[in-house]
């Protein structure tokens, strides 16, 4: 695919020159970095990445081509990527085609040659920001313009935008043991298919959906995933979440979920300075003292009390019990670099969180655990193993 001269410009005027990387256009977003060295297309498929700009630490990208295996949706969502050397040549036994040919293909506005490294410290230092690359413009101050024009992140609402339009059925591999209901806020497949491993079916659910949708599908649980956005904007699948709580019905929250399950309890959520992205976070698991290297893609967290935005770095989060007005809940992880909440555990009724990905893809599966706690609660026992709260919501799916 023939190149042409691109730039990228960032809101606060910083500026990067490269090569055109994909479609030839004009793209806007907030600049993020990602520091996996691999699960490029699982990045790009990731719902949660709609809007953003992706920023690849990692100096080589391309280098084992495409394929029709290992997207986690339909379609790329990123809003523009940012590599330094892409492959030549992919090179894979899987592989179907090249990256750039497959960004080109759906639109995707990228640009090759910048000193990602230089960018990366930069959005360090000052924070994720809006961002525009270009390869039609070769003027930087009409870009900043635009730039400074786009919508930013925080305010935004965009679950419903990358969220399902029909339910679908994800069948439990081997004897059926469960049901469960997921609401679709921007999932990845392989939630699903992590629930079918363990004799999970699952009802993928619009993000609209309301607690009379969810229990006509007989689920014994609840799943809110993964999404895009800010999750203060999310009033519907809050006032949901506490509609779930309320029935007592088993409820489990990834990332965005999590934000969601963190308001419903009370608790504020707040915009981090640059997020995490990558598959190489460590992460504490308070109920067994282990260490996770973990998978995260998340611009947002749970503001904990005694722990809001402005504590002190390095400041550890409190292991206490905060009442609710369902009960008891607890921070069950931590994420080691920056003390962020990474899990809420509730203590009276059966719900929990993460605010990570245990599902990876890409990543390592030092979480894949947490799928087993899921099936736990259902069965009536705590998100530690341990007798929880139990599951008694037969008279809320009456009363419904």
């Amino acid at each position: 695919m023939s190149r042409r001269s691109a730039i990228l410009v960032l809101e606060d005027g910083r500026t990067f020159h490269g090569e055109s990387y994909g479609s030839v256009g004009e793209t806007f977003g907030e600049a993020v970095f990602n520091t996996g060295m691999t699960g490029y297309q699982e990045t790009l498929t990731d719902p949660s990445y709609h809007r953003q700009v992706v920023v690849q630490t990692a100096p080589h990208i391309g280098n084992t081509g495409v394929n029709g295996e290992d997207d986690e949706s339909d379609r790329i969502w990123v809003a523009g990527y940012v590599v330094r050397d892409p492959a030549r040549i992919g090179s894979n036994w899987r592989s179907t085609g090249a990256l750039e040919d497959r960004l080109g293909v759906e639109g995707v506005v990228g640009i090759a040659g910048v000193d990602t490294r230089a960018l990366t410290r930069h959005l360090r230092d000052r924070g994720a920001m809006r961002v525009g690359i270009s390869s039609v413009e070769d003027d930087p101050r009409a870009l900043l313009e635009r730039v400074r024009q786009s919508p930013q992140m925080v305010g935004a609402d965009l679950s419903a935008e990358v969220s399902t339009a029909r339910p679908y059925v994800v069948e439990a591999e081997g004897t059926h043991r469960y049901t469960v209901a997921a609401l679709d806020l921007g999932i990845k497949r392989n939630v699903p298919r992590r629930l079918a491993a363990r004799g999970v079916t699952t009802h993928v659910l619009p993000a609209g959906s309301t607690i009379d949708d969810l229990l006509a599908t007989g689920a014994d649980a609840v799943f809110f995933s993964p999404g895009p956005g800010d999750p203060a904007t999310a009033d519907g699948p809050v006032a949901l979440a506490r509609e779930v709580l309320s029935r007592r019905i088993p409820l489990f929250g990834i990332c965005f979920g999590s934000q969601i399950l963190g308001r419903a309890l009370g608790f504020g959520t707040y915009k981090l300075g640059y997020g995490h992205r990558g598959i190489n976070q460590p992460v504490l698991d308070r109920a067994t003292g282990k260490v996770e290297v973990t998978s995260h893609n998340h611009g947002f967290a749970v503001a904990w009390p005694g722990h809001e935005p402005g504590t002190p770095a390095g400041a550890v989060v409190p292991d206490q019990v905060v009442e609710t007005e369902f009960g008891g809940v607890r921070v069950s992880h931590v994420c080691l670099n920056d003390n962020v909440v990474e899990g809420l555990r509730a203590v009276d009724v059966p719900a929990f969180t993460v605010q990570y990905h245990p599902e990876a893809a890409a990543g390592p599966h030092d979480a894949d655990y947490l799928f087993d706690r899921f099936a736990e609660l259902i069965e009536g026992r705590g998100p530690d193993g341990q007798p929880g709260p139990g599951r008694n919501h037969s008279e809320g799916r009456t009363n419904a």
